[in-house]
């Protein structure tokens, strides 16, 4: 009897206590209090980033194109040279001598070729009277186009003979950087000695990268039209130093390959990049950052707000009477207002920043803005 009594004590007991849950809930003592944020709009410029390669616009081998010994270097290694500086100078006495001779040799021929023309003119005048005959007539002309033959052979002589004496001094073709020399005062030079020293030029540079086919069609690069520039001018190119430092100056696409790469699925992009500092050297790893020029609204919100679970990214939402909403978003890069949410949510929304820990689905929350809970 005394258990049954206690049994029906201890049933009373927990029956009022359940009844007293909903009174408190009622009463606002459970409810979660919470922080939310309107989404931001901003004005976003989309970019991407690539690993890409230093190359110079000119980048030539010095060679000697005559035989002969090297008289005099002009240049110190390493240092800055502009377009038609002397380089190197081979021993020209030889090759000047040469030029004399077909000078002399062009002389000669030239007075052939007048004496020849006399003869001729003179059998021209005699032919009609008879004082000479067919035969000699045709001798003397004969010997005037082969007198006129020999002074264009001689004229060709003489210029090959200043061509190679030119090549006696070497000049930079371009302005650039040049190594240092392979070669010292003294050495017998020629064509088959290989490379005297490089030269590279440095203002501008290429930068150079790959694309997959679709980011070159996001990024607009299938409009370029070999100009430097895409139809659309859609795209802008900046470069990131190893150090994080960007480049100071911004370059623009004047090379997009004519075929996909069937290894790698990309294609190869190249932009002119202006370098009056000398920062970037031929060669150099950099990564280069493709934007578009035209901006897009964008959705932001704060990083603090975005959680993650099995399923994903998500944001919990304060929606109409108070009632917490999670919201599976998918996440684009960090900005300076906060991170992008690709898609998601919308302009209207507004995400929980604060107290996220005591939220869940569907419960009804009690919501500040960020002023209102101070």
């Amino acid at each position: 009897m005394n258990k049954m009594l206690l049994a029906a004590g201890l049933a009373s007991t927990m029956l009022l206590v359940g009844c007293g849950e909903p009174t408190a809930q009622k009463s606002g003592g459970m409810v979660p209090k919470v922080v939310f944020e309107p989404v931001t709009i901003i004005d976003y410029q989309p970019s991407k980033a690539y690993v890409g390669r230093v190359s110079a616009l000119e980048d030539a081998d010095i060679t000697a194109q005559v035989t002969g010994y090297l008289k005099q270097r002009h240049f110190n290694e390493g240092q800055l040279v502009e377009k038609g500086q002397l380089l190197y100078t081979i021993e020209p006495s030889s090759f000047e001598a040469q030029v004399a001779s077909a000078k002399a040799a062009l002389a000669q021929a030239k007075a052939n070729l007048k004496r020849a023309d006399s003869e001729f003119q003179r059998a021209k005048t005699l032919l009609p009277k008879g004082s000479i005959s067919k035969s000699e007539y045709d001798t003397r002309h004969a010997e005037q186009l082969g007198a006129t033959a020999q002074v264009a052979a001689s004229q060709a002589q003489l210029q090959l003979a200043e061509v190679n004496l030119s090549h006696t001094q070497i000049s930079a073709p371009f302005s650039g950087r040049i190594s240092d020399s392979k070669v010292s005062i003294g050495d017998l030079l020629s064509p088959s000695s290989g490379t005297l020293t490089t030269l590279v030029s440095l203002d501008p540079v290429h930068a150079t990268f790959q694309l997959s086919e679709r980011e070159r069609l996001e990024m607009g690069a299938e409009n370029f039209q070999g100009d430097g520039k895409s139809s659309r001018n859609a795209v802008q190119v900046n470069l990131l130093l190893e150090n994080d430092k960007r480049h100071s100056h911004t370059g623009q696409l004047d090379f997009v390959g004519n075929r996909i790469d069937l290894q790698t699925g990309t294609i190869s992009v190249r932009a002119s990049v202006p370098n009056p500092q000398y920062t970037l050297l031929p060669g150099q790893h950099i990564k280069v950052e493709i934007s578009a020029v035209a901006t897009q609204p964008a959705i932001v919100v704060p990083r603090r707000a975005v959680q993650t679970d099995i399923a994903g990214d998500f944001v919990m939402l304060v929606t109409e009477g108070n009632v917490a909403e999670r919201r599976n978003i998918d996440l684009g890069v960090q900005t300076e207002d906060g991170v992008i949410i690709s898609t998601g949510l919308g302009e209207n929304d507004k995400v929980i920043v604060s107290g996220l820990q005591r939220v869940r689905n569907g419960i009804t929350v009690q919501s500040h803005t960020p002023d209102a809970a101070e």
